[in-house]
Order: C-alpha cells, then structure tokens, then sequence
C-alpha cells in the first residue's frame, strides 16, 4: 500500500495524538507501543526479541528507547498486557538504562515481572500496581480501560485508552476461543459496545493472518495429551513455554487422569509454576510436585515431567536432556517427549536440531509436525474479521507481525469495510498524528491522520551484561569471524634500524589447521617479510601487512580472514 502522498504536510497544527511504535512492528517480538498526548507518554508493553541466525554471540533484543528516555518526566504509565517473554521481557534491561514510570499488570503477570526485577535488583525501586480486566486508570490525558482475552496466557487483557482524539483499541495477543481452559473466553460485550461507541483506531495483532479460519480451541490440545498419555509405556516429558501456565494445567490435569504425578526443570519453568501457584493460577500444591529424584526413581508409568525448550534454546532443560548432559533428568529408551509448541519463525533449524538429537536418544518424540501438540495463542483470519465486525473501527493499524503480515491484515480490514486512506501500515519509528490538520475544519469536525516524521527506533542488543554496547561493527565482525575464522601476525622490529627481532609468528583460528598447513603458512610468513623491507610508521606498516595477507589468502584458498596484524618497536 503506498503511503508516500500521505506525509507530514507543512501546515496545520498540533496533533491531537501521536501513535509511536518503538518494537513489534515489521518483526515477530519486541512489543512496545507508546502514547503521546501534549507532554504525556502512555507505554503499553516492553518486550524483547530472541536474536536471529545473524546476530552472532547475541543473547535477547530489545527496542531503541531513547525518544521515552529523553522524555522520562512525561512517562505517566506503563501497562503490560500479559506475561510473556515478547511482552514483559525487555522492561528490566530497559529499567536499567533510566525507564521508570509506574507499571500495571494484571496479577499473573506482575507475578512474573516481580521476579524478573527482583533478579535485576530493581523491585524495590519500581512502583508497580496490579490491574484486571474491569480496571480504569486515569493516567494524564489518557483513561484506560481493559478486556480479557483468550490467549495462552490465563491473565492477558487488551487494552482501550479514550484519548483527546478518540478510542483507541489496542488488542494485544488474542483470539476468540468457545472452550478455554479457564473458561474465560474474550470479552466481546465490551467490545461490541465500544463499537457501538465509536472507534477511532484499531490496532490489532497480526500474527496468524495467513492462517484461513479460526484458531482451534485450547481443548484439542488436551485430547492429543490424552491419546500420548494413553500410549505411553514410560514417562512422558513435555517442553512447552515456561509461561504458557494454561498449557501446565492441562497437563496436570491429563497426568492426575492416567495416575501420574508431574515434576517440572529449568529454571524459568520452575520460577513460574511456583508464582503460578502462590496466586491461585495453578490447581496443584508446590508439596505435590516431584523432586528430581522422583522423576527418576519412580515406576516409569507414574511420571510426568514439564520442561523449558520448545524452542530449542540451547542451555534450555529439554535441549540438555537431548544431548545426554542434563545434571539431574536422563532420558531412556521407553520414554515419550512431546514439544508441545511451534517453532517462532527463524528458529527451525534450533528446533528441528533438538528433534533429531530426542530421536537419537531413542525416545518417542511427537512435535506438531505429527499431532495436535499446540495451538497457537493467535486467532487466524476469522478471529480477525470478528474483531474488526465488533469495533468497526475508522482508522486501522496491523501490529504484531512481519511486514508480509501487516500487509494481508490491512487488505482484510478494507474488505471489512474500512475505507483504504484509513488503513496505516506502519514499522518500528514511524509515528501516526490525530488532529485537525486541515486549513479548514471538516464540517462534522472529524479528526484527520497522517503520518509524522519518522524517529530512530531499531534494535538493542543484549550480550552479557552488556546492554547497547554491540553494534553494527561488532556483528560485522562476528560474522566475518564464523565464516572465515582470523589470522594474527605478530612482529617484532628493531626501533633504530628496523631490523626484524622475532617474528613474523603467524597464528590462525578457524582460518586452517596450522599442523596440517605448514607450508602456507611459511609463505605468508615470507610475503610479510617482503612487504616491511621498506621502513615505514607502525600503522602503515600494520595496514600494509592486513592487506598483503588478505591479499595472500584469498589468492591461495579463496577465502577472506580476519587479518591482526600487531607491530612492536622495541
């Protein structure tokens, strides 16, 4: 959809509302959308993304924050709209950068952040309040009200903030499930009566857009635990998201049916259930879990065990348990592993990895490719539709998927009737403005929209303890580095005369095995020998020995290594 016609134009005044997208948008991850009214920010969600095959050594991404940094005294609250990792994960690593402002959630999910920031030592100092789906905040400018949805997570809302502009609709993650597992299905009422009301923006997930129909209910899943359950000889073992607590009850359920007890590893896994429990989201006492000993000493037919690893994350429980290496569960032969998740996209091959290394343990393996092992938190195209009937929104933004999403999402609105000049695909950074732009005023005086200009809004990497201390360079180089690996040539010169006093010493790594590849390496060793005959300063010397080698390497095995070269004058 072109929108180079829809631009900031060079007159009218101030918008009314600005619409900020910081994550989230044009990727699977990293949800932040931020409010902005006069000098009041409104933040809903601080996510992070897990890094893709390209980001090299990286651990988590989260967003570019620096436009609320430079504006932390108009921060008038941040609300979460459910617990997981896309959602709530970037807000301590934020928090340590300078966010504050306070934060609501609903009582599961500030469960979960209360552990994330007791991890970060940041609880005390943040100010955090606890939320349902029958809240209203008056937060500046800005009331907020909230509805339930049905997600795979038991205590997930949408979020409805009435702006000077007009309603706004943000629907986080959902989908419209007849038989929930906590028979709590997504408020519709409060959606059709907001309709009713009068929307003005519509901004809503888009991440199973190209899935025909609607998502199956939750309770699919439980009939495939039982047919798994009812033909396992020995334990069962099931890797799903360590905050997917719907899916945990389910399964204790199916375990509590066939007579098992369930147990559960990795460390997230265990945080959460235990929260789960505390606040009354789990029908299980923390006594009546199996110790690890249990999971391994008990008759095999009385054992469940719930794991981290869906995914394939590499230091994750299950992902140990494929390779042999777990410290405290060992996987034998009889034993059923069931990967109760998808694979997020551009995590197959992590995935797939781990599915190969279970079979090589001779376990049964059931993942989605054979059954019902999952089903998505996310409505498809007809959960879509419904929404858009219900709110009948007069502007639209798709959020929450790859840019291909966002695409299929607003064809599906204009279809739904809403007019194309009102559909706004957006990406990470670019703002949308309400107001009276106009020289003259509409005559029902309607607020307009249009595009605002563009900020800087990409990623942040988390490597370590390190926050935003990686950039583009350094991932350039990480890269170089696993494709070609580096050589180091060390020199020692005479500082009066320049004659050579050790070296040239030539080291590779991840380049060629030096034992096997003596004779290249010797005449590397002679190339920069020719190349300092004649004396020049350190640092020319040094580039004129990066590229001879560079030079030298590719012309002998066609490949391009990392060249070190370190010059000494003594």
């Amino acid at each position: 959809m072109d929108q180079s016609d829809r631009s900031v134009p060079q007159d009218g005044g101030a918008p009314l509302l600005r619409v900020l997208p910081l994550g989230g948008l044009g990727e699977i991850g990293k949800n932040m959308l931020a409010f902005e009214s006069g000098e009041n920010l409104l933040i809903v969600d601080v996510g992070l993304m897990f890094p893709t095959v390209d980001m090299h050594g990286i651990d988590i991404v989260i967003p570019d924050a620096h436009y609320i940094f430079e504006r932390l005294d108009q921060v008038r609250g941040i609300i979460l709209t459910h617990g997981h990792e896309d959602h709530i994960g970037g807000l301590p690593y934020l928090m340590e950068q300078g966010l504050q402002g306070p934060v609501y959630a609903t009582a599961l999910t500030r469960g979960l952040v209360e552990g994330k920031l007791r991890e970060h030592k940041l609880l005390a100092e943040t100010d955090l309040h606890t939320i349902t789906e029958d809240s209203v905040l008056e937060l500046g400018p800005f009331v907020v009200e909230f509805f339930h949805t049905c997600h795979s997570f038991p205590d997930s809302v949408g979020v409805v903030v009435n702006t000077p502009a007009g309603r706004v609709v943000h629907t986080s993650d959902y989908r419209f499930d007849p038989t929930p597992v906590d028979d709590k299905p997504t408020e519709t009422a409060k959606l059709r009566r907001w309709g009713d009301d009068g929307v003005l923006l519509l901004m809503a997930d888009s991440t199973n857009v190209e899935r025909e129909g609607s998502t199956p209910s939750e309770s699919t899943v439980e009939t495939m635990l039982e047919k798994a359950f009812a033909n396992a000889k020995g334990r069962v073992l099931l890797a799903t998201f360590a905050s997917n607590i719907g899916r945990v009850q389910q399964i204790i359920n199916v375990a509590r049916k066939y007579g098992r007890r369930v147990g559960v590893v990795g460390r997230s896994m265990v945080s959460n259930v235990k929260i789960a429990i505390q606040l009354g989201y789990l029908d299980i006492a923390q006594e009546d879990l199996l110790t690890a000993a249990e999971m391994e000493g008990l008759p095999a037919h009385e054992v469940v065990v719930v794991a981290t690893g869906s995914q394939g994350e590499p230091t994750s429980a299950m992902v140990r348990m494929s390779l042999g290496d777990h410290r405290q569960i060992s996987l034998r032969e009889g034993d059923t592993v069931i990967l109760s998740a998808m694979p997020i996209p551009g995590n197959e091959e992590m995935f797939n990895r781990t599915v190969d290394n279970l079979f090589r343990q001779g376990v049964d393996v059931l993942y989605h490719e054979l059954g019902d092992v999952h089903v998505s938190g996310h409505g498809g195209r007809e959960d879509y539709e419904h929404m858009l009937e219900l709110t009948r929104p007069r502007f639209f933004v798709p959020v929450h998927g790859e840019y291909r999403h966002l695409v299929l999402h607003s064809r599906l609105a204009e279809s739904k009737g809403v007019k194309k000049e009102n559909i706004f695909i957006l990406e990470d950074g670019l703002p949308l403005e309400f107001g009276h732009f106009s020289n003259h005023k509409s005559k029902s005086g309607e607020v307009e929209a249009r595009l605002g200009t563009p900020i800087t809004a990409g990623n942040v990497f988390v490597d370590g303890l390190g926050i935003g201390d990686i950039g583009n360079v350094v991932l350039r180089d990480r890269k170089h580095l696993s494709q070609n690996g580096f050589i180091v040539c060390i020199l020692a010169l005479d500082e009066y005369d320049g004659e050579i006093l050790y070296g040239p010493e030539i080291i590779s790594r991840g380049f060629v095995y030096m034992r096997e590849n003596e004779d290249l390496i010797k005449r590397a060793q002679e190339v920069v020998r020719k190349t300092i005959k004649k004396r020049a300063p350190q640092q020319v010397m040094e580039e004129k020995i990066k590229d001879a080698l560079a030079n030298f390497t590719y012309k002998e095995i066609g490949r391009r290594p990392m060249v070190l070269p370190l010059v000494m004058e003594v």
